[in-house]
């Protein structure tokens, strides 16, 4: 157990770099622990508290930029690799819109405090083409305060720790048997999780070629837009709603009798899909949500509208 302490001590920067970026490019590796190991190790004169916080700032900025520079290439289709490397429910992708619709680029000074929204922000500020210059401000004000936040309660209960690596150093050789299975069960409960959401989330889709066909024969098709208004700088499919908040049930209430579709833009249609059952749960029978949302509409080239007067992304 000794060779491991003194590994671990010896390599703690690296593993310190290590689990930060692999947290921030999505994969499912918490680096809070590591953070309060660092913070109660630089408080017991073991680590260097500054450079400890250098480096889990650096390795924020690094997976950030690199989710910021494909979010601004890609698009929304970056969505879906974010969301299955992460294992995450897909409506953070949602929960991310809407901090956005109220806070603008401020918001990455607290995205990462805010579970599933960590990994989505950067590449939806590439997606919003938020500056470079901004995006990088802002980001590394939100890795300095989410990095010392964590180093900071490590350091304040350094002695608490000292005890608790005490009664681990008992275990001997099953510690690494723990820490691997600590986040095996991490992993798996993250992937039953998004189970779960996917199950519970089953209902039929309709296609866009179905629609777009329906459309063209003029039948009687309610197409709702469940996204945020500073989304629709990407055009919109032509003639539809959009319900005023969450007010989704006096929308519908009030529109012609019909089939309605309901469309977003997050990746496996999560949105559409809670908002169709909740229609079900209130008696309406006919609604499906758009098979891929707008993003896949508008990649068949089919026909978008634009309202007169969009949010610039810029101006958050």
């Amino acid at each position: 157990m000794k060779e491991t302490v003194e590994f671990l001590l010896h390599h703690g920067y690296t593993l310190l770099f290590a689990f930060v970026l692999a947290e921030q490019i999505g994969l499912p590796i918490p680096s809070t622990p590591m953070l309060l190991a660092a913070g109660a190790l630089s408080g017991l004169g073991r680590m260097n508290l500054a450079y400890a916080w250098s480096l889990a700032i650096l390795a924020s900025l690094v997976g950030d930029s690199l989710w910021f520079i494909l979010g601004r290439r890609r698009g929304f289709s970056i969505l879906n690799l974010v969301c299955r490397i992460s294992l995450e429910p897909d409506t953070c992708v949602q929960k991310t819109q809407v901090t956005y619709g109220r806070h603008g680029v401020n918001w990455l000074l607290f995205a990462k405090f805010v579970p599933g929204l960590s990994t989505i922000a950067p590449p939806m500020a590439g997606m919003f083409k938020v500056k470079p210059w901004k995006f990088l401000s802002m980001d590394t004000g939100g890795a300095v305060l989410w990095s010392g936040a964590y180093l900071t309660v490590g350091w304040l209960f350094r002695d608490q720790l000292e005890v608790a690596a005490f009664y681990l150093a008992r275990l001997g050789s099953w510690l690494i048997v723990v820490v691997v299975g600590a986040i095996a069960l991490y992993i798996a409960f993250k992937y039953i999780q998004r189970q779960r959401v996917y199950r519970a989330l089953r209902i039929a889709r309709i296609t866009p070629q179905e629609l777009k066909r329906r459309m063209d024969k003029g039948e009687s098709v309610v197409v709702i837009d469940l996204r945020s208004e500073f989304e629709w700088a990407d055009g919109r499919i032509p003639g539809s709603l959009s319900p005023v908040g969450d007010d989704l049930e006096t929308l519908i209430s009030d529109t012609p009798k019909g089939e309605i579709v309901l469309y977003c833009s997050c990746p496996n249609e999560v949105t559409s899909a809670r908002a169709a059952l909740r229609l079900k749960r209130h008696g309406v029978k006919h609604v499906r949500p758009l098979e891929g949302g707008f993003p896949v509409w508008k990649e068949l080239g089919y026909p978008v509208e634009f309202p007169a007067a969009v949010p610039l992304s810029e101006s958050k």
